[in-house]
C-alpha cells in the first residue's frame, strides 16, 4: 500500500519535515522555509476562546428514544411516535473553572443535548440540578465573576463566592444542592440531568403546557465525598473524560431515561409560587413524572476539539411544538448563548459538522462572513421575498403566544402566594437523611468558614436558618468550631 503523501495547507508536497530550513549547514533559519512557517503559524491558533462557562466538558453522541405517547402535549416530530429514534449530541461540563480544570469538582455540571431533528436541530440546554442561584439574568454576569479566579489572587476566592450568595437570598436552594452529596457526582453516567428552566409544549391543537424535563440516570446516582474527590483529583483530573470515555469504547453505553412534568398553561397564573423561577422546583405531587423516553450514548467523538470544543448549544433553537417560557433566565440565555458562539466560533458555526443539521437541510438567506461554507450559486438570491422560487416561510408558528401585559419596565418577578427564596431549601434539607445532613453541614462548614468577614459569614447563616433553623443552628455551630481552631 503506497504511503500517503504529506502536504502543506497548499496542497504541495512536503520534501523535509525533520529539518529546518538554514543558511548553510549550523546557519540560521531561512524565512523562505515555508512549510517551518506555516506550521508555527498554524501552531500559534491552534486554540480558540473557550468558553467563560462551561468550559470544561465531554460528550458523545447517542440515540433518544420515544417509549410513550406524549402527542396530547407537544406536536414536535421526534416526539411523535413510540419507538422512534433520533440521533443526538451530549455535552457534559463543569461551570466555574477553566478549560484545564479537574473534572472531580464541588460545582454544578452542565447537560446539554442536540437532537438532530428532521425539522431542526433542538438544544436542551440544563444542568445536574433542577434549580439555579439567581432568577434573573442581568445578575449572571457578576454572579459568575464571584465564583471565578479573582483578578488579584488568580484563584476562587471564599470571600468572593460567599459574599455574593450573602446577598443573593435566592441561591440557597442551590447551595443546599451544591454542597450535599450530589456536588459532586462520581461520574457523568451517575448522575441526572434537567432541563432546569419552564418550557412550552404546544401540541396540535394549538393547546400550551409549560413542562420541566428530568433525565434519570439509569446507572443508578452515585457521588463523592469531598476527601474521595481531592484523592481522585490528584490520580486523573481527567476522570470523568476518562470514565465516559472508556465505557462507551468498551460498549457499556450509558442511558437516562426522560420524564417530564407537564403543567396546563391556564393553571401557571394562579400557581402558588412563580412557576417560572429557575430558583424553585415543581413539587411532583402537584405535578407527577411523565415518562417520554430514553436516551442512549453509544459513540465516542473522533475528535474532542472538532466535537466537543466546536459543539455549540443555545436554548433559542427550537422546533415546532416546543417554545419558550416566561422564565427570564431562560429568556437570557436565548440571545447570550448563541451570541458566545458568535463570538467564540464565528458567524457561520452553525455549518460546522457537530452543529449542523443532520435529518434535514438548513436553507436560509444568510450569507458570508468568516469561514462561510455555504454560499449558494449564481441562481440562489441572498433576499426574500423572491420570485426566484427561494426558501419561504410557512406561516405556522412553532409554539403558542404567551399573553403579555403591562406597563414596560424593570419590574421583579411576579409575585404569588407562596413566593419565598428559603421555603424549598428547607425542604430539601428535611428530606436527608442524619447522615447527608452531617456532609451538608461540614461542606458548607469547611467553605463558609474560610471566609474573612464575620457580617459576609453571618449573612449566609441567616439564609440557612430561614430555610430550616435546625440547619442554621448546625451550620452556624460547625463554622464556628472551624475559625475556633
Amino acid at each position: 500500500m503506497a504511503k500517503r503523501v504529506l502536504t502543506t495547507e497548499s496542497g504541495a508536497p512536503v520534501a523535509d519535515n525533520q529539518n529546518s530550513a538554514t543558511a548553510g549547514v549550523g546557519g540560521p533559519i531561512l524565512l523562505q522555509d515555508q512549510h517551518l512557517l506555516e506550521k508555527l503559524a498554524r501552531f500559534n491558533r491552534e486554540r480558540i476562546p473557550e468558553r467563560v462557562v462551561h468550559a470544561r466538558g465531554s460528550g458523545a453522541y447517542g440515540y433518544f428514544e420515544v417509549t410513550d405517547d406524549v402527542t396530547a402535549y407537544t406536536k414536535a416530530a421526534f416526539l411523535s411516535e413510540v419507538g422512534k429514534k433520533t440521533e443526538l449530541f451530549l455535552r457534559f461540563s463543569t461551570v466555574a473553572d477553566s478549560l484545564g480544570g479537574a473534572d472531580a469538582v464541588r460545582d454544578p455540571r452542565g447537560f446539554a443535548v442536540k437532537f438532530y431533528t428532521e425539522e431542526g436541530n433542538y438544544d436542551l440546554v440544563g444542568n445536574n440540578t433542577p434549580v439555579f442561584f439567581i432568577k434573573d439574568p442581568i445578575k449572571f454576569p457578576d454572579f459568575i465573576h464571584s465564583q471565578k479566579r479573582d483578578p488579584f489572587t488568580g484563584k476562587q476566592e471564599a470571600d468572593n463566592v460567599w459574599d455574593f450568595w450573602a446577598h443573593a437570598p435566592e441561591a440557597t436552594h442551590q447551595v443546599t444542592w451544591l454542597f450535599g452529596d450530589r456536588g459532586i457526582p462520581a461520574s457523568y453516567r451517575h448522575m441526572n440531568g434537567y432541563g432546569s428552566h419552564t418550557y412550552q409544549w404546544t401540541n396540535e391543537a394549538g393547546e400550551a403546557f409549560f413542562v420541566k424535563y428530568h433525565f434519570k440516570t439509569n446507572q443508578g446516582i452515585r457521588s463523592l465525598s469531598a476527601e474521595q474527590a481531592a484523592e481522585l483529583v490528584g490520580k486523573d483530573a481527567n476522570s470523568h473524560q476518562t470514565d465516559l470515555l472508556q465505557s462507551i469504547e468498551r460498549g457499556v453505553n450509558p442511558s437516562w431515561t426522560l420524564y417530564v412534568q407537564v403543567m396546563p398553561a391556564a393553571e401557571a397564573a394562579d400557581y402558588r409560587f412563580n412557576p417560572f423561577d429557575l430558583t424553585k422546583v415543581w413539587p411532583h405531587a402537584d405535578y407527577p413524572l411523565q415518562r417520554v423516553g430514553r436516551l442512549v450514548l453509544d459513540r465516542n467523538p473522533d475528535n474532542v476539539f472538532a466535537e466537543v470544543e466546536q459543539a455549540a448549544f443555545s436554548p433559542n433553537n427550537f422546533v415546532p411544538g416546543i417554545g419558550p417560557s416566561p422564565d427570564k433566565m431562560l429568556q437570557g440565555r436565548l440571545f447570550a448563548y448563541a451570541d458566545a458562539h458568535r463570538y467564540r466560533l464565528g458567524v457561520n458555526h452553525t455549518q460546522l459538522p457537530v452543529n449542523a443539521p443532520k435529518a434535514t437541510v438548513a436553507d436560509n438567506y444568510g450569507r458570508d462572513g468568516f469561514m462561510a461554507t455555504r454560499n449558494g450559486s449564481r441562481h440562489d438570491k441572498n433576499y426574500e421575498p423572491n420570485s426566484y422560487q427561494g426558501p419561504a416561510q410557512t406561516d405556522a408558528a412553532l409554539s403558542a403566544p404567551l399573553a403579555i401585559h403591562g406597563w414596560t419596565g424593570t419590574h421583579a418577578a411576579p409575585a404569588h402566594v407562596k413566593d419565598d427564596d428559603f421555603f424549598q431549601a428547607g425542604e430539601l434539607y428535611r428530606l436527608m437523611s442524619e447522615d447527608e445532613k452531617s456532609r451538608l453541614v461540614s461542606n458548607i462548614a469547611g467553605s463558609l468558614s474560610q471566609v474573612a468577614r464575620e457580617d459576609v459569614i453571618e449573612k449566609n447563616l441567616a439564609h440557612f436558618a430561614a430555610a430550616d433553623a435546625e440547619y442554621g443552628r448546625r451550620v452556624e455551630e460547625a463554622v464556628r468550631a472551624l475559625r475556633e481552631d
